[in-house]
């Protein structure tokens, strides 16, 4: 498609970036339901998109195995910009010893894999966005947190902590690298929203704990328009929130999630039932929170196209 035939607001995006035009651009996790999209969408701007797999590569392909330490060099040789999004769920299970350690190792392991033989090439790119997660704050309260707060405590921050320093060896090599700090992100086709519709659409919805915590979230388009943002921004480098301008509490959050659906949300999930239920996952997802600001985004000319909970839910839920 050429960019400026561009028929979506998402779509339209490209126009901002077309003076660069066209990138060879490598992304890991892109099987997964952000990679898949953000793939769709790089090839409406004319990119050639080049996934890392773990199976046998085939054409415009790259292979590697984070768990062995292997990694195709020679197909990463030419690539202008990497997307690194690959890593075990955080939220796929209770976190037993065994699945915190998966967890940790997958991030920080495959992390360091690619950034290390990015450092290699004879040719390096020019940028690689990394994946990272606003748990990297913790568990703060009301306090307002941007790019420059300090990290939190707690397994997650442990992980994104590791996850982000692992990226080193790329920046030392002279490569901008982007840490994607991601919020929760609003979409039908997976994460946590497409957790939460049944019990709402059902009618046994409700507030979490206290409902104090802060969400702090981002439509799905947005989160791509992000990563997009990040790969062609040059000022943009080192941590960047991607989160929209507008956090809300748990029990906002419940209530417009449940006035888009149509249902009622009168049946709370106390805290005592969400430890008991998730263990240490659900108190660090679910009854914890951060009120994280996208100030780098906005500071750089990034545009919310859902800046508001209720339009960016309706959008996504087809409501």
């Amino acid at each position: 498609m050429n960019v400026f035939e561009a028929s979506t607001p998402l779509e339209r995006r490209h126009q901002a970036f077309a003076q660069i035009g066209t990138q060879r651009i490598a992304i890991t996790g892109a099987s997964g339901f952000v990679g898949t999209r953000l793939g769709s969408f790089l090839e409406t701007g004319g990119h050639a998109v080049w996934p890392l797999v773990r199976r046998e590569a085939g054409a415009h392909e790259i292979s590697w195995d984070p768990a062995r330490g292997q990694l195709d060099l020679e197909g990463l040789e030419g690539a202008d910009a990497v997307v690194h999004l690959a890593g075990e769920s955080i939220a796929g299970g209770r976190w037993t010893p065994a699945r915190k350690a998966a967890i940790l190792e997958s991030r920080v392991e495959g992390t360091r894999l690619l950034a290390e033989g990015l450092a290699k090439l004879r040719r390096a790119p020019s940028v690689l966005v990394c994946a990272s997660a606003i748990g990297y704050y913790g568990s703060r309260a009301d306090a307002v947190l941007t790019e420059d707060s300090a990290p939190g405590t707690g397994f997650l921050s442990e992980v994104c902590q590791a996850w982000e320093a692992a990226a080193e060896p790329a920046r030392q090599a002279g490569i901008r690298v982007v840490h994607l700090r991601t919020g929760v992100v609003l979409s039908a086709r997976g994460g946590a929203l497409a957790q939460m519709i049944l019990p709402f659409t059902m009618g046994v919805g409700g507030v979490i704990g206290g409902g104090r915590q802060w969400m702090s979230w981002i439509g799905f388009d947005d989160l791509i328009g992000a990563i997009h943002h990040a790969l062609f921004t040059e000022a943009l480098r080192g941590p960047v929130n991607a989160t929209a301008p507008q956090p809300v509490t748990n029990a906002e959050f419940t209530r417009i999630l449940g006035k888009v659906l149509g249902r009622p949300t009168l049946f709370p999930l106390p805290a005592p039932v969400v430890r008991l239920m998730f263990g240490e996952l659900g108190d660090a997802l679910l009854l914890q929170g951060a009120r994280v600001l996208p100030t780098k985004l906005q500071a750089t000319g990034f545009t919310f196209r859902q800046p508001d909970l209720e339009a960016a839910l309706r959008s996504e839920l087809g409501r």
